[in-house]
């Protein structure tokens, strides 16, 4: 401000991390880091420039300062850049439950050995296993502060870790087959158990032996929890601000029509305790908020930070996403789909023919457009029933028929990042085989 910027801001990150994959029992990589890094943003009115430095030498630091000073100034003038307004910037006092000091509590030969515990239940748990691509275990913390020259400055840490395992089998035809399964959390203690990890990854492992193909058909589809979070992905992208200011999205223009079903209800919630999007502000110093982008099936908000809300003529959803340099994007709080009522088993059962989708491969989604088309395998539903594995399909359709055809939403809700959805059954997708 004293070389004559109009406004700025300053992010500084640290932070550690530690992961290890043992394979075959014996550890394959081991990596222990740590970091820090800082980047600032200046204005010369509307023109904005930012660099970053992980030198934090007063040399460092007034490099960084020349760099982004100079840049600012012969960059284009953009009429919808600048900070958040004073009013808007603040954060959350209640404690988030992010940080929790025993995700650093156990020595390295302990870490190794809770991944070895989940292969080795992976290998237990059925005869079929005879191979792995390795089980994991992963931990980090970080601290991040924020400070602009509206005099806003907060900071807060967050900590996480995980165990997996990937096992692969083989079938009597000698075909193999792999899966995983991961449990993640902000403490050790709230992680399941190796033997539980490996467990559930065996039983997802074994039961694609044996996949076939089916015949291209249009049948109900029934998306698991973690297929549906990839459809509910492309949702939260179809409600970015940077993608509806673009007219980049299907849902451009769409706010306070009915979008889906009667049933579908979409909130994004900065602030759950706990929560892997949860944080007290977002990347520009706003408030983190509980937002609802479709309530009974109407659009109600698009996701915004305080650029796109000045495109649009709307307010920021405190929403802003960055890394350390850079103008900030737009990330999810906890985006989810509301759950409904039903177990799982009880939706398959309602289904006497139709595909339940356990994995997608590949990209096939246009957001402009909502077309939809991705490889996937599963389990085909014969009488309500799960039959056989299904593998080298494709399942297709287009999103905005897709959020209007939700026939049931399960009460299996479950985080596992960011973004997470019950488990669901859409009607009348083409699933397309031989």
């Amino acid at each position: 401000m004293r070389s004559g910027a109009t406004a700025a801001e300053a992010m500084i990150h640290e932070g550690n991390e530690f992961s290890t994959v043992v394979r075959m029992n014996e550890v394959e990589t081991l990596k222990e880091a740590g970091s820090r890094a800082m980047g600032v943003r200046v204005f010369f009115g509307q023109r904005v420039g930012s660099t970053y430095s992980t030198d934090f030498s007063p040399q460092g630091l007034e490099q960084m300062l020349e760099g982004a000073l100079a840049l600012a100034r012969v960059t284009s003038e953009d009429p919808h850049a600048g900070l958040p307004a004073a009013e808007e910037l603040g954060m959350l006092s209640a404690d988030l439950d992010l940080y929790h000091e025993d995700v650093y509590s156990l020595p390295t030969a302990d870490r190794i050995e809770y991944a070895r515990r989940a292969e080795k239940a992976a290998f237990s748990a059925d005869p079929r296993i005879t191979n792995s691509e390795g089980a994991g275990f992963d931990a980090s913390s970080g601290r991040t502060v924020l400070a602009n020259s509206l005099g806003f400055v907060g900071e807060y840490q967050r900590t996480y870790c995980s165990v997996m395992a990937a096992p692969v089998a083989a079938g009597a035809d000698g075909a193999m087959q792999r899966d995983y399964w991961w449990s993640p959390a902000r403490s050790l203690a709230r992680l399941d158990t190796p033997e539980h990890v490996g467990r559930i990854a065996a039983e997802r492992t074994v039961r694609r032996l044996g996949a076939r193909k089916v015949k291209t058909a249009r049948v109900p589809v029934i998306f698991d929890p973690l297929t549906a979070r990839a459809l509910l992905e492309h949702v939260f992208e179809a409600v970015n601000g940077d993608a509806i200011y673009r007219h980049a999205s299907f849902l451009t223009g769409k706010l306070g029509e009915k979008i889906a079903g009667g049933n579908v209800t979409v909130i994004d919630d900065g602030t759950m305790r706990g929560g892997f999007g949860s944080s007290p502000f977002d990347s520009e110093g706003v408030p983190s908020r509980r937002t609802v982008v479709i309530e009974r099936g109407v659009l109600k908000s698009y996701l915004l930070n305080s650029y796109t809300a000045r495109k649009l003529g709307l307010k920021t959803t405190g929403n802003a996403s960055r890394g350390i340099t850079g103008n900030p994007g737009i990330g999810a709080g906890n985006f989810y789909l509301e759950p409904g009522t039903r177990a799982a088993r009880d939706i398959i059962a309602g289904v006497k023919d139709g595909l339940y989708v356990t994995d997608f491969l590949g990209f096939g989604v246009n957001l402009v457009t909502g077309d939809f088309s991705r490889g996937a395998s599963g389990l085909w539903i014969s009488g309500g029933e799960l039959a056989y594995p299904v593998e080298e399909i494709t399942v297709a359709g287009n999103l905005k028929d897709m959020l209007n055809s939700i026939a049931e939403i399960g009460s299996d809700l479950e985080f596992r990042g960011s973004i997470a959805s019950p488990t669901i059954r859409i009607e009348g997708l083409t699933v397309a085989g031989e």
